[in-house]
């Protein structure tokens, strides 16, 4: 079962206890993913489709709880994926089906199929509860949440714009701040940060992903600062090993040209120092001087060898012959 089933299967199993969010929970799916068709003698018949054998278990649920409808339930296999099957929730009776519609404000006093998608005039999402409902119904019906191990990503996939724009604003009333883009002919809303995917579960009231999702993203972040770590120790380790061996280089050819007894008594001092020990600390270094001298006092004193090398270098380029001599 991958991550989003198991969600979508915790969800499945929550039932709010007041009626008006049971209506807006299935107003949301019959939103997002129901059919409504009509017979030549204006009969109306609702099916509900989906390929989630927990959405279909809470569609025949809320039916039956909410307005004690018993539905019929349809199981087909798609030809062309094998694995794949599509249960469809039927709602035959045309009494039943316009009970359904106009509790869940979607057919109007005329008779006709239409959605009220406006937040301040739409009562089926005007409490803050049935607003949980109706996002939790729209996760159901179309939503898709990837694996956190790999990536965050939280969507609902709406048909219409006015969908994707009622969805975002229900969402915004939660303080949550979701996006909305173009995927082919459908408008997806979705979010990408995992603080934010956190507080949608926490919505929806989903505890046990909520869980989930908060122990996968304490470790990740628990890797992420050990591998920065362990990079700093890498590179502050490389920049030492580098700068210790640029010194030693200085320090052999002021040796090998004009020797280190030309050099002051400071400057000899910590050139045969770190001839001796190559591999040491600057901290280290200055501990094995007489006095002992501190961390800037010996990086000092080797840019000094560093200078004097580089003006030797430049002195032999200067006057090639001078020197073969």
């Amino acid at each position: 079962m991958s991550y989003a089933s198991r969600i979508k299967d915790e969800l499945s199993r929550q039932l709010s206890p007041a009626r008006h969010c049971q209506i807006a929970e299935i107003a949301a799916i019959i939103s997002l993913c129901g059919r409504i068709s009509i017979s030549a003698d204006n009969r109306y018949c609702m099916k509900i489709h989906t390929e989630n054998v927990a959405v279909a278990r809470k569609c025949f649920t809320l039916l039956k709880k909410t307005f004690n409808i018993v539905t019929d339930v349809s199981i087909r296999r798609n030809s062309y994926l094998k694995k794949n099957r599509t249960y469809s929730v039927v709602v035959n009776d045309h009494q039943d089906t316009i009970r359904v519609l106009q509790a869940a404000k979607l057919i109007g006093a005329d008779g006709e199929i239409e959605e009220n998608l406006s937040l301040q005039k739409n009562m089926v999402v005007k409490h803050t509860c049935c607003r949980r409902a109706f996002i939790r119904g729209a996760f159901l019906a179309a939503g898709s949440i990837s694996d956190p191990e790999k990536s965050y990503h939280f969507e609902i996939t709406c048909a219409t714009e006015e969908k994707a724009r009622q969805l975002r604003g229900i969402i915004g009333t939660f303080g949550l701040d979701a996006k909305i883009v173009v995927r082919k002919k459908y408008f997806v809303v979705y979010m990408k940060e995992g603080c934010q995917i956190v507080d949608m579960l926490n919505v929806m009231e989903a505890p046990v992903a909520l869980m989930d999702l908060e122990n996968i993203r304490i470790l990740k972040e628990m890797r992420g600062q050990v591998n920065r770590q362990v990079n700093c120790e890498t590179a502050n380790i490389h920049k030492t090993v580098s700068a210790a061996v640029k010194q030693l280089r200085d320090i052999e050819y002021i040796r090998d040209t004009t020797g280190l007894a030309t050099l002051p008594e400071r400057l000899e001092e910590i050139a045969r120092a770190r001839l001796e020990k190559p591999e040491a600390t600057l901290k280290e270094l200055g501990e094995e001087l007489d006095p002992p001298v501190g961390k800037s006092g010996v990086n000092h004193r080797l840019r000094k060898l560093s200078e004097i090398a580089s003006a030797m270098r430049a002195e032999e380029e200067c006057h090639p012959a001078e020197e073969k001599k």
